[in-house]
């Protein structure tokens, strides 16, 4: 049974997400507007990606219209990188995002989905391994809900089976392991941009590398695959190699067309300087709210670990019916809620042939006990007081 949740509510207290573009951003945008006549893909782009990699500590940034835009553009410049066959798999959690895995399904390759954990709600790492085949070509890890996946198991089981490694860090920009932000470990990283996440540029994704090659391959696989979406520097040769094309229509490789614009780039890098202060709140709310979890631990699971960056606050409940109950009691207090993602993804009609339900427990339990509520720079003390009220009434009814 599933708790109503209106999404076109319009009196929340506690939205999942607020106004996050400030007034000072618009009138950063205002100034751009009045100051040049070029909107698309620019040089204000290339800034935000030179800057967005200096944030991450990678070598190359290439931005994009969304975090589900850079998973397909990831996904197609390895499969290209490496000459993935046709129906090569790659194994994806149980619980995600849809666009981890519709990447690979609209490249021809196979996802094989796998059970998730309860501990940072990524692959259940054994079931991980059992899956590999003799087909498996790599490993796609988002990092759920600002829960730094292990990755170094996941390095060590790549490096043993020889994966290549890929992760979607759409919900957990800023999150750490090991040392590394999350998106430094495998051939790329993904981020999104969208409004609801640690910053925005409304829409918006990058794929970031240290790679040479996956890097100029996301170049042109972002738009159109065209020579001329290469560094300078890389011109010449493509020239010489191709005298019969005319260079500026000069197509090296199959492509889309997923680049942003100017605007995009302009409102990311005012957002990027307060990123890290947007993380510090995130991280001090997801703290206050285990504290408000902790006496109800035998009603509920306390997902917890360093080097998170807190995306929204879980709640991951033993029982079904309690978790009905208290999703019930929010939306009456006027807290926005949601499904824990996706649920099972094997639930979901598309993926209806890809296995069946029942085998993936811990993405079945996920799908009937839980949900989530918004986090972000606005939310306050008072908010998480009410919420505290809400789940101690809860809880004392049991």
């Amino acid at each position: 049974m599933e708790a109503r949740d209106d999404v076109t509510r319009t009196d929340y207290k506690w939205r999942l997400q607020e106004n996050v573009i400030s007034d000072d951003d618009l009138e950063l945008l205002v100034t751009f507007i009045k100051s040049t006549k070029r909107f698309t893909q620019f040089t204000k782009v290339r800034e935000f990606e030179e800057a967005f990699a200096s944030w991450l500590g990678c070598k190359h940034c290439v931005m994009v219209n969304s975090g589900s835009s850079a998973n397909l553009v990831a996904v197609a410049a390895a499969k290209e990188l490496h000459g993935w066959a046709h129906g090569a798999e790659v194994l994806v959690p149980a619980v995600t995002w849809p666009t981890t895995v519709t990447p690979v399904m609209q490249l021809g390759l196979k996802p094989v989905f796998v059970d998730v954990n309860l501990r940072d709600l990524s692959f259940d790492y054994e079931a991980l391994e059992s899956s590999i085949t003799s087909r498996s070509v790599a490993i796609f890890v988002p990092h759920l809900l600002g829960f730094p996946a292990d990755v170094q198991r996941l390095t060590g089981i790549c490096r043993k089976h020889d994966l290549v490694l890929l992760e979607d860090c759409c919900e957990s920009q800023g999150a750490s392991a090991d040392g590394l932000k999350v998106g430094r470990r495998g051939l790329a990283g993904t981020f999104s941009f969208y409004w609801g996440h640690h910053m925005t540029t409304v829409e918006g994704g990058m794929v970031c590398t240290d790679d040479d090659r996956l890097f100029e391959l996301s170049l042109l696989k972002r738009s159109h695959g065209l020579a001329r979406e290469l560094p300078a520097d890389r011109h010449a040769a493509h020239k010489a190699a191709h005298p019969d094309v005319p260079f500026d229509f000069l197509f090296l490789t199959d492509g889309f067309n997923v680049r942003n614009t100017e605007f995009n780039a302009v409102l990311g890098l005012a957002q990027l300087a307060h990123v890290d202060e947007f993380i510090r709140i995130r991280n001090r709310n997801y703290a206050r709210f285990v504290e408000i979890c902790e006496p109800f631990e035998d009603a509920l699971v306390v997902v917890r670990g360093s080097g998170i960056s807190s995306f929204v606050l879980p709640f991951i409940f033993r029982d079904g019916g309690m978790k009905y109950a208290v999703q019930t009691a929010i939306t009456q207090a006027g807290i926005e809620s949601r499904p824990l993602v996706s649920g099972n993804l094997l639930r979901q009609p598309f993926l209806a042939a890809y296995g069946r339900p029942s085998d993936f427990a811990h993405a079945e339990f996920l799908h009937t006990n839980a949900f989530y509520i918004g986090n972000n720079q606005f939310v306050d003390d008072a908010r998480l007081e009410l919420l505290e009220d809400v789940l101690r009434v809860c809880c004392a009814k049991g």
